[in-house]
């Protein structure tokens, strides 16, 4: 019973630390260009773009879903991503990490 318990504990442990590392690989792929690997927007791109500072509180503060809308439709200059809701949820969770 306890070897199941500690197992159970890790495997919630390892779950959310795995979709953080996704959602770092696929920012970096996908979203980095624009919004930089610290989420300033500094980069040519973005700069030229004016892209929104993802560490900013104005960015922080959009809920989960309002976010997830940005990355399915798209927004302003913006494409909308061909992105999995599970890879959704990563890029998001990587996101939340950047403040």
């Amino acid at each position: 019973m306890k070897k199941a318990l500690t197992c159970s504990l890790l495997l919630a442990l390892a779950l959310p630390m795995a979709a953080f590392a996704d959602g770092a690989a696929i920012y970096k792929t996908k979203c980095t260009p624009c919004h930089g690997s610290d989420g300033s927007g500094q980069t040519p791109i973005g700069k030229n773009l004016k892209v929104r500072d993802l560490r900013s509180a104005e960015a922080q503060k959009l809920t989960d879903a309002e976010i997830t809308k940005v990355l399915t439709d798209g927004k302003g200059k913006m494409p909308k991503s061909k992105l999995s809701a599970n890879d959704i949820k990563a890029v998001i969770a990587f996101v939340r990490s950047l403040k």
